[in-house]
């Protein structure tokens, strides 16, 4: 089923390698959980929608596209969800958020059955992309460091140092140092087990204890969160939440394509510049996003940690069929996980840490070019300190063709930017954000 001999690899080397994939990002389901509930989602429905996103995903990636990638809810767009969507808008609580990534989702979906979809990754200019990627990755960090009281508010200054006296700052600077030195070292899973380090010694100084128990049977507190798709495509409508659902849609395209074809070509998939089977792989994307918006969770995205597996040998779906199994498996941990991820220490340095990994594509921006360079630094600039994705898109999208225009370079750039800057501008100017 999985082509393992003509992809020249065993049922072990699979399984090794999907083990080693679900160590380094299973931190997603303590992390998403802890960034939701800022929006107010219930733990519980969170914690099991994570998982079921990702198994839904994750499983369509194996058995249709046979690719080791696996899919989960994106970190960066769960910080959009809950601190640009429902935490900026006292109108918009997290049902009808949901309804916009439900909407998303189908689009993606749509999308993905569509050459469309090649040409819009096609028509974004490379600097812009990379300015989005490294922008979120400074905002996740920034939420790491503000979570555990590193940094704190300041009358003046907006920002300032913390207590670095404080039990959660002096245990995130340890679960900061522990995981680093693990990933130093290339230690598969350092994530992970960097936060188990960091609840083993929060749990023996008393900050964590496990009051009900580790184990129970999973369950949604709110059922189905979108089971109308009619009320969802009117909420949408009702609230003005295009840009939105065009914020989710632009970065879940960005990220899961080029950690697509980022991880086939390490894992040697690609056919020249081609990625055989690209249809089934992106559709894993954006059915995952539709019934993760469903259950109550932010859009998902291919994770760039199925890197590891690959390391590791993984070359089929076995690899992600493996993923998806371990998923299941954590659900029964619900307690556990809850009990972990009310100390924000123990999460905040994997926020931290891939914030830095994320900054990585900032070494790909033309910075000896400033009609390229100022609309992506405006990008990374404005994410962090508006604390909006959409917002550092949009900066983004609106000066890059003013600049080529001035230089006279107009041809250069896609109509479809042009009509994306046009939007976003309508978008700043006349509607709240």
């Amino acid at each position: 089923m999985f082509r393992l001999q003509e992809n020249g690899t065993t049922p072990k080397t699979e399984i090794l390698a999907g083990l080693t994939t679900f160590l380094t990002m299973v931190y997603i389901v303590i992390v998403n959980p802890i960034i939701l509930a800022d929006a107010g989602v219930p733990f519980d429905q969170v914690f099991l929608a994570t998982i079921i996103s990702a198994v839904a995903g994750t499983l369509w990636m194996a058995l249709f596209a046979n690719y080791p990638i696996a899919i989960a809810p994106g970190m960066g767009l769960n910080a959009y969800f809950t601190y640009s969507v429902v935490g900026a808008n006292d109108e918009i609580s997290y049902v009808v958020a949901f309804s916009a990534v439900f909407v998303a989702g189908i689009i993606f979906v749509i999308l993905s059955l569509t050459p469309f979809r090649a040409k819009l990754i096609e028509a974004i200019p490379q600097n812009l992309k990379h300015g989005i990627t490294a922008g979120i990755g400074l905002f996740i960090a920034f939420i790491g460091l503000r979570l555990t009281g590193l940094i704190e508010a300041h009358p003046t200054n907006l920002v300032k140092l913390g207590d670095l006296h404080s039990p959660s700052a002096i245990l995130a600077l340890i679960g900061l140092g522990v995981t680093l030195v693990l990933m130093v070292l290339n230690v598969h899973g350092a994530l992970f087990i960097g936060m188990i380090v960091t609840a083993l010694i929060a749990y023996f100084t008393g900050e964590l204890s496990f009051d009900k128990g580790i184990f129970a049977i999973p369950h949604l507190p709110e059922g189905i969160i979108i089971s109308n798709p009619l009320t969802a495509f009117s909420d949408v409508v009702q609230y003005g939440l295009y840009a939105v659902v065009f914020s989710f849609l632009l970065v879940t395209i960005f990220d899961t394509t080029g950690t697509m074809i980022g991880v086939a070509q390490q894992a040697g998939l690609m056919k020249g510049n081609q990625l055989p089977r690209a249809r089934e792989a992106l559709l894993a994307d954006s059915v995952a996003t539709t019934i993760g918006a469903m259950f109550g969770t932010s859009p998902t995205s291919a994770y760039i940690e199925s890197s590891a597996g690959v390391s590791a040998g993984g070359r089929t779906g076995l690899t992600t069929l493996t993923v998806s199994v371990l998923f299941i498996a954590s659900a029964f941990f619900g307690p556990l996980v809850s009990a972990v991820s009310g100390i924000s220490a123990i999460t905040a340095p994997a926020l931290i840490i891939v914030g830095s990994l994320m900054m990585g594509s900032i070494s790909h921006i033309k910075w000896d070019q400033l009609d390229e360079a100022f609309p992506a630094f405006l990008i990374i600039l404005s994410m962090p300190l508006t604390s909006s994705i959409a917002t550092g898109i949009a900066l983004g999208f609106i000066s890059y063709p003013l600049l080529k225009v001035v230089k006279g370079q107009w041809k250069q750039v896609h109509p479809l930017v042009y009509i994306f800057a046009v939007l976003f501008f309508y978008q700043l100017a006349f509607l709240p954000h």
